[in-house]
């Protein structure tokens, strides 16, 4: 396998690059196979968003009420 015989000079060579390649296909992979998977699970409820004003409130720390 010639194939085999060089990525592992391609590694041994430049073992900076390898990394980042694969660093780079895991950001590929994971986005693109984890997020439908994660799609594909029903919620059993509905998150209500908070009002605006108590969101600015416990931003600024004054509290209303």
């Amino acid at each position: 396998m010639p194939v085999v015989e060089k990525l592992k000079i391609f590694i041994v060579q430049e073992p900076v690059v390898a990394a980042s390649c694969l660093i780079a296909g895991f950001g590929l992979f994971l986005p693109a196979v984890v997020r439908p998977i994660l799609d594909s699970f029903e919620t059993s409820k509905e998150v209500p968003q908070p009002a605006l004003s108590d969101v600015v409130a416990g931003m600024t720390g004054k509290k209303q009420g």
